[in-house]
């Protein structure tokens, strides 16, 4: 699983120079699955920035108020198509370092889902190519 996670990134991205770290955890639930996340950015964002990008962005849903106990977890996401995003934190170890906690359904959102979402944002970008 860590190795995958690491050579999908690649695939996806088009990138094999992204250093990828993974820790792969199996806690049986009866759905979806869990990820913590650590990235490094060019320059540092802040949390709040990374919020906004995170919530701009389609098919992201931001639930992060850990005061009030929120933060995403696998009943949220059952049977849902979003991705649920939460527990954004500048991590510690790195200067442009962020860490943050990812959760969704696994059998609606998955590689099959996500291959045919980058299908579609490029037949988009295509289409509004030829229109300029």
């Amino acid at each position: 699983e860590e190795m995958k996670m690491v050579y999908e990134t690649h695939k996806i991205l088009g990138d094999d120079t992204i250093r990828v770290c993974p820790t792969c955890v199996r806690v049986p639930v009866s759905n979806c699955h869990s990820e913590s996340i650590l990235v490094e950015t060019e320059r540092k964002l802040s949390v709040d920035e990374a919020r906004k990008l995170f919530a701009d962005t389609p098919g992201i849903v931001v639930d992060d108020e850990l005061g009030a106990g929120r933060y995403p977890m696998t009943l949220t996401a059952d049977g849902r198509d979003e991705v649920f995003i939460g527990r954004v934190r500048a991590d510690l170890s790195t200067p442009n370092g962020l860490s943050f906690w990812c959760v969704s359904d696994n059998l609606r959102k998955g590689a099959a889902t996500n291959a045919v979402q980058i299908a579609e944002y490029l037949v988009r970008r295509r289409a509004a190519s030829n229109v300029a």
